[in-house]
């Protein structure tokens, strides 16, 4: 079996990002991926480098095999690779297009729990800490 090259931390209670997910799973046939639900009460931020739910939940993060952490399109980047799609993103390291599509991103991850017609990171942070002790705090 081969280790593990990219842990992915994902919101299972994002359609679109359950979506993405399905879809890098279908095409992972080597299994390079770990795909970590950070919306389930398990999930445990010491595991997965210190990153909270908070921020988890504010963008997307993964961790390589050697530890380092990527955020935001980065992800994509490494995950789409892994997959065989690497040519997807490739565009996104040429400066001006890699610039656009970062804030494009940024806005995307601003904005996402209110187009999913979701609660406010806050209101969910608060919902979590009274079923469980999490860390909502860090940002």
């Amino acid at each position: 079996m081969t280790p593990t090259k990219l842990t992915l931390l994902f919101d299972g209670g994002c359609p679109l990002c359950q979506r993405e997910v399905s879809f890098l799973r279908s095409r992972d046939n080597q299994n390079n991926i770990e795909f970590v639900d950070i919306d389930s009460p398990n999930y445990n931020p010491d595991l997965y480098g210190g990153i909270s739910y908070r921020e988890a939940m504010g963008r997307i993060h993964a961790l390589t095999s050697s530890g380092e952490t990527l955020k935001d399109v980065r992800v994509f980047r490494e995950a789409y690779r892994l997959v065989g799609l690497g040519w997807v993103y490739a565009p996104t390291n040429w400066p001006v297009l890699g610039a656009l599509v970062n804030e494009i991103y940024r806005l995307w991850s601003k904005w996402r729990l209110p187009l999913t017609r979701r609660p406010t990171l806050d209101q969910i942070c608060q919902s979590r800490e009274s079923v469980q002790k999490d860390d909502c705090t860090n940002s």
